[in-house]
């Protein structure tokens, strides 16, 4: 038998409390990110394998070009970061990984500030 003893009624009260907070930001989190992904869909983004200088042909140059980050080692290459007004580009080594819009859902808002 346990030396601890619990008060079963009000540990399940509590946990219907907690999930009643926590459903309801789930699921606006969660409808954020369909809303985003849908969006990316729709948009004309940088796709996977481009080179840096077709995306900077295609899509002009970037505001700005981020501090790389990783390549410690062959595990972590080297990421860099291209942000235009509306999407950031990922790159590893200098092709596309990866493109996303810049927005609140992404927190993408400011991706400088993770320099």
């Amino acid at each position: 038998m346990s030396k601890h003893r619990y008060n079963l009624p009000l540990l399940a009260a509590i946990a219907i409390g907690f999930s009643g907070f926590a459903a309801p930001q789930m699921a606006h989190a969660d409808n954020l990110l369909i809303h985003r992904v849908q969006q990316e869909n729709t948009m004309n983004l940088p796709t996977r394998g481009m080179s840096m200088a077709q995306v900077e042909q295609r899509y002009g140059a970037p505001q700005r070009k981020l501090a790389p980050r990783g390549g410690d080692s062959s595990k972590h290459p080297v990421i860099n970061r291209w942000e235009y007004a509306d999407f950031i580009v990922y790159f590893q080594g200098s092709h596309v990984i990866h493109s996303v819009l810049n927005t609140p859902a992404g927190n993408n808002t400011n991706p400088a500030a993770t320099n």
